[in-house]
């Protein structure tokens, strides 16, 4: 006994450690209210089905011994002698133990229910009606699924009931079989209790039945996700017609009770069981043989008509503006002329791709890391609006020299600096031209605090926090301290939990399992503890109800380094709507990398939230985007206070809101199909387009991505930061369509989404078409050969191939990167710029040089491009050497260009080691030697 009381008390302990280290969590987040109101609602959940299950169960077992026989006759069965003796000696356990137990289950069950109750409890209206029943959307998102569960869990409780009850009468004697049943003693009472429980069990059937007709606007058909000719004709009928017969059916139950006719009842199951077989199967399937698949097209016009306008408002595309676009592929001196404004804004530096550079020229200790993708935004610099690639300097715990636990807990707690660089811009080595870099930050962004204490690589706990007269543990800079050693700093945010007395030390140590909490001297009196500290996990906890986009970014806002996260509110019931997975929807190249959304489906999203996660003291703040989804604004209500009004939005953070990445690949997914507004050419399937598979990559897998980047729409006076992707036909390989949407939060456009349709006339190469052109051209090969020749000292990548609508027809523009071999702090450069317009391919060593060979010379605008060696404060490092192509400038001797070749890159390797030991005379004079000998390779060539 003293075991098992130790063993409750530790389990309960560990219970309270993990609850009350959540609710402190939330308490200092500033978000208490979501604790309590998920706990409470949890608990009452929990004893709301424990009492409907356990009581239905328990009442009719009581109700069952109550109606034993005041006699019987023992010895017909051993074996009910003894369950008999046992129920009349333990009455009360025999009753309390198994509703006990299947009320406890059921209210496990039932507590996961959570979010669907506080929705319904708080249910706001859509104001859309379907055009069946005239309900507003929103009984279908909220009222439906609560209804369903609330009939499923009595009908739970009445069918365990019934078995119960009959086990219990035919335990004490009032029903049995053969020589047992003529040995029953209150068969009346039996037969009367029973009765009415088969009676509520069928009203309960009846009920379900014709709840289910308006699931019939839920259920995935033949055709689509929704009401259907037969479902209309046939089912809903079916649903009704059963749900009168099980009404009649119960009523014959009642009358059992009192008639004692058993056939009575028995016949009216029957009857509803042929009538469930004929109405509820063999009817339909007449309907959709006999009357529907002859006349297929015609009969479902009016309810694919239903469904093309229910689909394309569930997933905000039914403002989709399409134009034809007659593209030309001819080309003229001149042509962009009319698009100039756009071209500056053609991004060169693949956020895919450049990741390596970051890490080897921005990384500065090995401790620290960028992500593999990197991301896009855009800054105001010198007045001018740009694309930027930006990445956050995160702590990597892989990094970390000795991993120990003061190490991984107490010192390397955080990150530092926002990095980012121009997207159209490169230095003449090819690297990045940085607008921030290095730690402390400088550049052209001002950071008044960089520190990253909560950020996407953060996924273990930090202690922080010293008592007074104590010396800073946390490593803070690398070289920042006087004499130019390590910086230590002291962490004085707002985030964090206080955890220096015992009882916290002790809190936390069970939380986490880890006893040096408990025994460190490093934990004092100021301590707090830093947990659940991804954004990601932040906004999740804060806002339960939302489904968060998978790239956030990271952003410098009055300042600070903020996360920006948007969040979806989502459904799976929106009626008549096309239901998709979602992970498949938004699944892409990119997506392979960072990691797949969650696999649900929905047939309902909505960008509702854009949350912010302060990156040094972990602060989360919703911001209600948009305010006239129900969803929202029904959680708004069952939450209230969690979420901002949309303008308290600060103008700085404006600038860097964007459309979302996961919204827009399930449109662009929705849209492939739902784009036309015929019924008859929706279901012919004359007109479906598909995302083409991505290019670059080389495999048949993976879709291409969607791209950031500034355009000029055909039409418009200026360009606009947007959000691109291209279609092909099902099974092609040409170009069908072009979809992009602003993405500027600051527009009034933001989130017009517009589709330039290509003519069915004229082909267009579509991407796979164009990198296969790009490949076989000439020119291209020529200036690739040297690398492909020389394989072992540097290689070829192939960055994103964007498309533009420019002079009148479609430009696709791909940065091609060279990286040397065998070398470990390697990384891509950008080397070349490819472009195609028709079917004219130039390539150059910057976009002004390739769109010129393409034009005939004159493109008729600037690129906007910094000339060869500039393009910004930090100095050039020394790179890859870029082998020429063979020229007509003289004869070419390939074998001794390439062993010059060979000789500059050694010399190059020895500069930078010369530089890393700080001999700046070996690094000129090596500098120089490689560039003497890049002079001969170049003579070599015939240049």
């Amino acid at each position: 006994m003293t075991a098992v009381i130790l063993a409750v008390a530790i389990g309960l302990f560990l219970v309270f450690a993990a609850v009350w280290t959540e609710k402190l969590w939330f308490d200092f987040t500033g978000f208490t209210g979501v604790f309590t109101t998920q706990l409470v609602t949890h608990i009452a959940l929990f004893v709301v089905a424990a009492l409907v299950v356990g009581g239905l169960i328990g009442g009719n077992m009581a109700a069952a011994i109550r109606l034993r026989p005041k006699t019987r006759t023992r010895g017909v069965s051993a074996v009910l002698d003894r369950y008999r003796d046992l129920l009349e000696s333990n009455r009360v356990p025999a009753v309390l133990i198994p509703a006990a137990v299947f009320g406890a289950m059921a209210g496990m069950s039932m507590s996961t229910q959570v979010m669907p109750v506080l929705a319904w409890l708080n249910r706001q209206p859509s104001g859309v009606v379907d055009p069946y029943f005239g309900l507003d959307t929103t009984f279908y998102m909220l009222d439906y699924p609560v209804i369903r569960l609330a009939l499923s869990l009595l009908m739970s409780g009445l069918v365990f009931g019934l078995i119960a009850a009959a086990a219990v009468h035919f335990a004490v004697g009032n029903i049995g079989f053969g020589r047992e049943r003529r040995a029953t003693g209150n068969a009346r009472g039996a037969l009367v209790h029973l009765s009415l429980m088969g009676a509520l069990i069928l009203v309960v059937f009846g009920l379900q039945s014709l709840v289910d007709r308006y699931g019939l606007l839920l259920e995935q058909g033949s055709l689509f996700t929704g009401l259907q000719y037969t479902d209309g004709q046939a089912r809903m009928t079916a649903q009704l017609v059963l749900a009168v017969i099980s009404f009649i059916v119960a009523a014959l139950f009642v009358a059992n009770a009192f008639l004692n006719k058993t056939i009575v009842p028995a016949a009216g199951v029957v009857l509803m069981l042929v009538t469930s077989l004929i109405l509820g199967m063999i009817y339909p399937m007449v309907v959709q043989t006999f009357q529907v698949k002859p006349n297929e097209p015609d009969r479902e016009h009016d309810y694919i008509q239903a469904h093309l306008a229910a689909t394309k408002d569930a997933y905000g595309i039914a403002g989709t503006q399409i134009e034809d676009y007659a593209a030309v592929t001819h080309v003229a001196p001149g042509q962009l002329k009319e698009d100039a404004a756009a071209l500056p804004g053609i991004r060169l530096m693949d956020p895919q791709v450049v990741g390596p550079a970051f890490e080897q020229l921005q990384q500065v200790r090995g401790y620290y890391s960028f992500p593999e993708i990197l991301d896009i935004d855009r800054y105001t610099i010198d007045g001018q609006e740009t694309d930027v690639v930006v990445a956050a300097r995160e702590l990597s715990e892989e990094g970390i020299p000795d991993r120990n636990w003061n190490n991984l807990h107490t010192v390397y707690t955080h990150g530092h600096g926002f990095v980012s660089a121009y997207g159209n811009r490169r230095q003449g080595n090819g690297e990045p031209v940085w607008v921030t870099r290095d730690i402390p930050p400088v550049g052209e962004i001002e950071e008044s605090q960089s520190r990253i204490y909560f950020g996407e690589k953060s996924n273990n706990f930090a202690i922080v926090g010293r008592a007074e007269g104590q010396a800073p543990i946390e490593l803070d800079t690398p070289g920042g301290a006087q004499g130019g050693g390590e910086q230590y700093n002291e962490y004085d945010g707002a985030g964090g939990v206080p955890m220096g007395n015992l009882w916290g030390r002790l809190l936390f140590s069970t939380r986490f399992a880890d006893l040096n909490i408990l025994l460190s001297d490093r934990v004092n009196s100021e301590s707090k503890i830093l947990y659940d500290r991804t954004p990601k996990q932040r906004v999740e906890k804060v806002a339960p109800w939302l489904t968060v986009d998978q790239n956030l970014y990271p952003a410098i806002v009055d300042g600070r380094l903020v996360w920006i996260v948007d969040g979806y509110t989502t459904s799976s019931t929106y009626p008549n709507s096309q239901r998709v997975q979602l992970s498949q929807a938004t699944s892409d190249t990119q997506s392979s990398v960072l990691g797949g959304q969650i696999d649900q489906p929905i047939n309902y999203i909505r960008n509702s939230v854009k949350a912010v996660v302060d990156a040094y003291d972990g602060t989360v703040k919703l911001y209600a985007w948009d305010e006239a989804d129900p969803l929202l604004r029904t959680f708004s209500a069952a939450f209230p206070g969690t979420v901002t009004p949309k303008n308290e939005i600060s103008p700085d953070l404006l600038e860097h809101l964007r459309y979302p990445e996961d919204l827009f690949k399930v449109q662009r997914e929705l849209l492939g199909r739902y784009h036309v507004s015929d019924p008859r050419v929706w279901y012919n399937g004359t007109d479906v387009w598909e995302v083409p598979i991505d290019p670059v990559q080389g495999n048949d897998r993976t879709k291409e991505p969607s791209y950031y980047l500034s355009i000029k729409w055909p039409g418009d006076d200026a360009p606009t930061f947007s959000q691109t992707a291209v279609f092909v036909p099902r099974s092609r390989q040409n170009l069908s369509a072009y979809l992009a949407v602003n993405a500027d939060a600051a527009s009034s456009d933001y989130g017009k989404l517009r589709i330039l349709r290509m003519s069915d006339t004229q082909q267009i190469d579509g991407p796979g078409q164009t990198q296969n052109a790009i490949t076989q051209n000439t020119a291209v090969a020529a200036e690739l050969l040297p690398y492909q020749q020389n394989r072992g000292a540097a290689s070829i990548k192939y960055g994103n191939l964007l498309t533009l609508p420019m002079g009148n027809g479609l430009l696709y523009v791909e940065p091609i990167y060279t990286e040397r071999s065998g070398n470990a702090g390697a990384y891509p450069a950008l080397t070349f710029v490819v472009v195609r317009f028709g079917e004219h391919v130039g390539i150059g060593n910057t976009l002004q040089e390739a769109l010129d060979k393409v034009f005939a010379g004159d493109a008729g605008a600037d690129t906007g491009e910094l000339p060869a060696g500039q393009g910004g404060s930090s100095p050039p490092t020394p790179g890859t050497p870029t082998p020429p192509a063979p020229g007509p400038g003289g004869p070419v001797d390939e074998a001794a260009a390439v062993a010059a070749m060979q000789k500059a890159e050694q010399a190059f390797t020895e500069a930078e080691a010369a530089l890393r030991n700080g001999d700046l005379a070996a690094y000129q004079a090596k500098t120089n030697e490689a560039k003497a000998a890049l002079a001969d390779a170049l003579k070599q060539m015939g240049r």
